[in-house]
């Protein structure tokens, strides 16, 4: 017998057939999977690959609103309802060909501008005593932030302080970059140490009302949790923010998930949970859960990038289901059909995640998958049966935009009192923007105030 077989009896053989076949579409995906990754790696290595979308459209459309009947009204600025100072622009002596000049109308024109020159106050503070009780006893001018005396004397006024503190925790410039705006903007001197100084007594100011803050979220029928990577010095740290309809707390610390959010949670916290699906928050077995269904369809999008065949079934059908539950939601909403009937399609939704999710899968991604949709199977679709209830954690997610761009100005804190002072001044900024308020205006009047000022939020009921 021949030592080898003719070429005839290897093409016809099924099994070898269905091995090259297998071998040539492992092939492809490979190769698709390495140009991807040659992409993402030419990518990180640019400066503003983080930040870019990809390359620009070959036909983009013109910038700007579009004329027509729905351009909207015009936007100028308006007319200042006080007048500090008029100036006059008189003509000039003769026209550019030399000609003379006759006066017809004096129009006018409106000019806002900031204040360049500091204010410096000197407070003469009357210091006596009781004749009673022989107490020491000194006065208080309004515009005081402090009743420090001899060498601390000499100290920022409420408004910078107030400015220092949005620029910091609102706006994200670091220690440094806001002394060099003060300096160049106001010719106020103000070093790294002043800055960090005037927030942590800003942060005492605001302690009780974070506290306020806090118990509001304790007891809310609905909190909407997430986290994100912060440091405190040097070291990995979470920053926690937990949403509410009508304040935003933020947490840092040392852990995630469960050990962390039951600081602010109640461990029988009996509401509803909007989170995105961490098996930490499951441990509040009281609570009605929603995962967040963008965090799922990202996943089904991330599983037929790279699914083939059969493989891109389960994620096909998964996506669908949930965007039929968000479709059914919008119908809800726009008052297409009862409430009562979406609830009933979220139990039908239901039965049929769960006869998806339930056989083995042979596709290791999807099995992972299965897994995960199998834990949160309950809080898929709450909102369908809650009109209060959000789909996503959208709300959470929002609220870490202002800490994420901070931390990539300046990384996080130094120190544990700075973490602390983090997470109580960007409580209060985010609940007095949520009430109307203005930041700095509020900031100013709490650090002039001697005394207990009202909260910032009122204390729940119990």
């Amino acid at each position: 017998m021949d030592a080898t077989q003719p070429t005839s009896d290897l093409t016809s053989c099924p099994g070898c057939a269905d091995r090259d076949r297998r071998i040539a579409a492992l092939e492809a995906r490979l190769a698709a999977l390495e140009a991807k990754l040659a992409v993402a790696s030419r990518a990180g290595k640019r400066q503003a690959a983080p930040f870019s979308k990809g390359p620009p459209k070959a036909d983009p459309k013109t910038p700007g609103r579009k004329s027509g009947p729905d351009y909207g009204t015009h936007a100028r600025r308006a007319v200042p309802a006080q007048i500090d100072e008029i100036l006059e622009a008189p003509l000039p002596k003769h026209c550019s060909c030399g000609g003379a000049l006759v006066a017809d109308t004096v129009e006018p024109q409106y000019q806002t501008e900031i204040p360049r020159k500091p204010i410096h106050r000197q407070f003469n503070v009357h210091v006596g005593h009781c004749k009673q009780c022989g107490g020491r006893v000194q006065g208080r001018h309004p515009l005081q932030t402090s009743d420090a005396l001899g060498c601390c004397a000499s100290q920022l006024g409420p408004d910078a302080q107030a400015a220092i503190v949005h620029l910091s925790k609102d706006a994200g410039l670091s220690h440094g970059k806001i002394g060099k705006l003060f300096a160049a903007a106001f010719g106020i001197t103000v070093s790294r140490g002043g800055v960090c100084q005037a927030m942590l007594r800003a942060a005492g100011r605001c302690l009780p009302h974070y506290h306020s803050i806090l118990l509001n979220v304790a007891q809310a029928p609905w909190i909407v949790p997430d986290e994100t990577g912060w440091r405190v010095g040097g070291r990995s740290a979470w920053l926690h923010t937990f949403v509410i309809d009508h304040a935003v707390a933020y947490l840092v610390a040392q852990e995630r998930g469960f050990a962390a959010c039951g600081r602010v949670i109640p461990l029988h916290y009996d509401g509803v949970l909007v989170h995105d699906g961490y098996t930490s928050y499951d441990k509040f077995l009281d609570a009605t859960h929603q995962t967040c269904l963008n965090h799922l369809l990202r996943r089904c999008k991330q599983l037929l990038e790279v699914a083939r065949g059969g493989a891109a079934s389960f994620p096909r059908r998964i996506q669908q289901l949930l965007q039929q539950g968000l479709a059914i939601r919008d119908r809800r909403d726009a008052g297409e059909i009862l409430p009562a009937t979406a609830a009933r399609h979220a139990t039908q939704l239901h039965k049929q995640l769960v006869e998806l999710v339930r056989p083995a899968k042979t596709h290791a991604g999807n099995e992972c998958f299965a897994a995960h949709l199998f834990r949160q199977q309950r809080a898929v679709f709450t909102f369908l049966k809650n009109e209060a209830i959000d789909a996503t954690n959208y709300r959470a997610e929002q609220a870490l935009k202002m800490p994420i761009v901070n931390r990539k100005v300046w990384g996080g804190n130094r120190t544990e009192d700075g973490a602390a002072a983090q997470g109580i001044l960007a409580s209060v900024i985010q609940t007095v923007a949520r009430s109307g308020r203005q930041t700095i205006d509020w900031l100013s009047g709490l650090l002039k105030s001697p005394a207990e000022t009202p909260l910032l939020i009122e204390l729940p009921a119990g």
